[in-house]
């Protein structure tokens, strides 16, 4: 009977974690390019006597890599992310990559995020335009045009499908292996004028929030079940 107790516990710790991914999920629903965050549980096998009891783990929280759609804005300087490619930018952490391509031009040119992180190129450097040159054109291989000149390239890179993935600034990521520039961008690609909203869906996060509390509910109850029975046994034998 004490497995039932642990059995419990271990649900109630896994259904904690997974609440709070839906919590920072709804909290940014509406942040531009944000991942949103999802959860890995495994079952544990332990021996209790001549049974195995399954456990639930506490899981593992990764980031979703689907997309978010993509709104138009017919604003010059946002830049979508078509297809897995990320926009690298400068962080105090050291490079990170986002799929926010709100753009915003310094009074100097410089071509910074929302929150003033470089845009960088390729290459990792800072990049910049000339703020009297004109608009800016964004082509879908990155390259930056004012009045038909050619004055930056904005860097595009993919990051390993197997990568650990960390939360860094500006809604970016830091992977835990190096990423590589886009070669190929006929599956890859920018697109100006439009933006990416979160890849999450308000709906679904709901549904997920009624059915952890509707577990909840149910491992409570089932909780309590087991250790009035528990007491009972010890009382009866205990009485004997």
């Amino acid at each position: 009977m004490q497995a039932g107790l642990y059995v419990g516990v271990s649900a109630q710790v896994a259904l904690k974690q997974r609440l709070e991914t839906i919590a920072s999920n709804v909290a940014n629903m509406n942040t531009t390019g944000y991942r949103a965050e999802e959860v890995r549980f495994e079952t544990v096998l332990a021996r209790s006597g001549d049974r195995d009891v399954a456990f639930a783990s506490t899981g593992d929280t990764f980031l979703s890599l689907k997309s978010g759609a993509i709104v138009k804005t017919d604003n010059p300087l946002d830049v979508a992310v078509a297809g897995s490619g990320w926009l690298s930018i400068s962080t105090s952490g050291g490079p990170a990559f986002t799929r926010d391509g709100r753009i915003h031009m310094r009074e100097t040119g410089a071509l910074e995020t929302v929150n003033g992180n470089a845009i960088l190129d390729a290459g990792g450097t800072a990049l910049s335009v000339d703020p009297n040159g004109g608009q800016v054109s964004i082509t879908r291989n990155g390259e930056i045009s004012q009045n038909g000149r050619q004055v930056g390239v904005i860097g595009l890179f993919e990051i390993d499908p197997g990568a650990t993935l960390r939360r860094g600034e500006n809604a970016s990521v830091v992977p835990d292996r190096p990423a590589r520039p886009v070669q190929d961008f006929s599956t890859n690609g920018i697109v100006q004028g439009f933006i990416e909203n979160a890849n999450i869906n308000p709906v679904v996060e709901m549904t997920r929030l009624i059915a952890v509390q509707r577990a909840f509910e149910s491992v409570a109850s089932t909780l309590q079940t087991t250790e009035s029975s528990l007491g009972e046994a010890i009382k009866t034998l205990g009485g004997s």
